[in-house]
């Protein structure tokens, strides 16, 4: 890379002419000249070069002393000293006054050379800094523009589609897109079997748009609506009356189009409308669309909701209790965010040797295997009246005594644990697999309820007995029951166990009394 403009100077015009002829020329330099300091400080205040090679004795001002008016007019521009007296007291003067670098003359063309090119190096660096730096800037303030816009935008749906009434739905749209096209009326049209009818329209007297229920003939709109695709008219004045510009987007609604959506201005006043303000329109009619979109699904909904209900309680039946799905159906207002304190079983099982076995299995074989040991835990923890809480990859977590009360619930535990390893050994078995679940079951106080957002909410328990059974199913291997001293006394002999003494729970400052559990003990 060179170009650049390098200002020579020397009170010897032989070694000015030098440097200039021999190796600026050469290598695509543009140069200046000057015989003495006070010179070369004018040229430099009014050409600003990217580069100056100065000697060290001339007369009027000498080398130091151009460098310190430099200083003092703040010219940072890179310097390269030029002397006969190369010493160390010289070099620390100099590059204390701002010298790059320096040349001992006399010097080869390519020594020169080399100095320049590693001191134009940092030039160059610099200015692709500054040009990327004001690149930044200016894309912050186009940012700042858009995310203006986003927002009004934002605002605008946010209140478009909190309405169901499409009476005012479409109204809104309409003002919507007059406000931010700056127009001075508009119109919304929807098509019914090749016919527009128009459904809101602004008129330039009026405050509002008003809903309106009218056939229309409006070629543009259906220019636009054929195209699929935002249009932009701007008449000629001489060819008679007519809006001086005319913009139009279609709605689309899952690839169909079911109308269009535009602004007009009327006086000579007002503007024609630009690419940006039919973009503009354009994210306007993805709001009307939901908005419609919204009102079909309403009404759908509303002839469906009895199949929907069906369809929910078989879904979730496989996932909680009846009574549990029942409850929300029945008492939607039930399902709020909170909890109430109370005791409950944890279990947790996770399937050991799944990422292992499924590390040479294509996908679709790992989901089905995973499925097949999910949906057995699954079932076993709703057999024995638990409450399946949630999938944790490879495992799940389940709840006795919640949300209903349950007799015995510890041993409800124990049993589908017991009943878990015997069901997946039979799988393992069939399917010719080395699988197996680890599970802990502990019991507890817990803070059980809906926990989330107003959004997404699950039912669950929160409470430390929950991270002990974590950890105790952590600590338990293949095939293996693991349970705490508490569990062991409410069995009250009810369980084959046999105690492991204290371990040390990843997490637990205090060391936990394990006991395994093999069997249910005969009644």
């Amino acid at each position: 890379m060179a170009g650049e403009t390098i200002l020579v100077v020397d009170d010897g015009r032989e070694n000015r002419e030098f440097i200039a002829e021999y190796i600026l020329e050469p290598n695509g330099y543009e140069y200046l000249m000057a015989k003495d300091g006070k010179e070369a400080l004018e040229i430099a205040f009014s050409r600003r070069p990217e580069l100056i090679l100065l000697d060290y004795q001339m007369p009027r001002m000498n080398g130091v002393e151009m460098l310190r008016a430099m200083q003092e007019h703040n010219i940072n521009i890179p310097v390269i000293l030029m002397t006969f007296y190369g010493s160390e007291e010289i070099a620390v003067e100099v590059y204390r006054l701002g010298v790059r670098d320096y040349v001992k003359k006399p010097f080869s063309i390519e020594e020169m050379l080399m100095v320049i090119e590693r001191s134009l190096s940092d030039v160059r660096l610099r200015k692709e800094k500054d040009a990327l730096t004001e690149r930044l800037i200016q894309s912050n303030r186009e940012l700042q523009l858009r995310l203006q816009e986003l927002n009004v935008l934002y605002s605008v749906g946010k209140s478009v589609t909190s309405l169901t009434d499409i009476d005012q739905v479409l109204p809104r749209i309409v003002d919507a897109a007059v406000k931010v096209t700056n127009a001075e009326e508009g119109f919304l049209y929807l098509l019914t079997k090749d016919t527009l009818t128009c459904r809101a329209q602004k008129r330039h007297n009026q405050a509002r748009a008003i809903p309106v229920d009218a056939p229309v003939n409006d070629p543009l709109a259906m220019h636009s609506i054929n195209q699929r695709q935002a249009i932009i008219v701007t008449p000629d004045p001489s060819q008679g009356r007519g809006p001086l510009s005319v913009a139009c987007a279609p709605l689309i609604l899952r690839n169909e189009v079911i109308g269009a959506l535009g602004v007009a201005n009327l006086s000579s006043s007002s503007h024609a409308f630009s690419k940006h303000d039919s973009a503009l329109l354009s994210a306007l009619t993805d709001y009307a669309a939901i908005a419609i979109d919204n009102k079909r699904n309403l009404e759908a909904f509303q002839q469906t909701n009895e199949r929907e209900k069906s369809k929910i309680r078989t879904t979730f039946g496989r996932f909680v209790p009846p009574t549990v799905v029942d409850q929300v159906l029945d008492h939607p207002e039930a399902l709020q965010l909170g909890g109430t304190r109370q005791e409950v079983t944890i279990l947790f099982a996770d399937l050991r040797g799944y990422t292992a076995y499924s590390e040479n299995l294509p996908p679709e074989k790992v989901v089905e295997m995973l499925n097949d040991y999910l949906s057995l835990a699954a079932n076993v923890i709703l057999t024995y009246g638990g409450t399946l809480d949630k999938y944790l990859g490879d495992g799940l977590m389940g709840l006795f005594n919640a949300p209903h009360a349950q007799d015995d619930h510890v041993l409800h535990a124990v049993e589908a644990a017991v009943t878990l390893h015997q069901a997946a050994h039979q799988l393992a078995e069939q399917r010719g697999e080395d699988l197996a679940f680890s599970v802990g079951i502990s019991v507890g106080e817990a803070v059980v309820g809906y926990i989330g957002t107003d959004q997404a909410m699950n039912y669950t328990a929160i409470g430390d007995v929950v991270n002990l059974t974590k950890r105790l199913q952590e600590a338990a291997k293949a095939g293996q029951t693991l349970v705490d001293d508490l569990v062991i006394q409410r069995l009250g002999g009810a369980a084959q166990t046999n105690a492991l003494g204290e371990l040390k729970l990843k997490g637990r400052r205090q060391t936990v009394h394990v006991h395994e559990v093999s069997a249910i003990a005969a009644r």
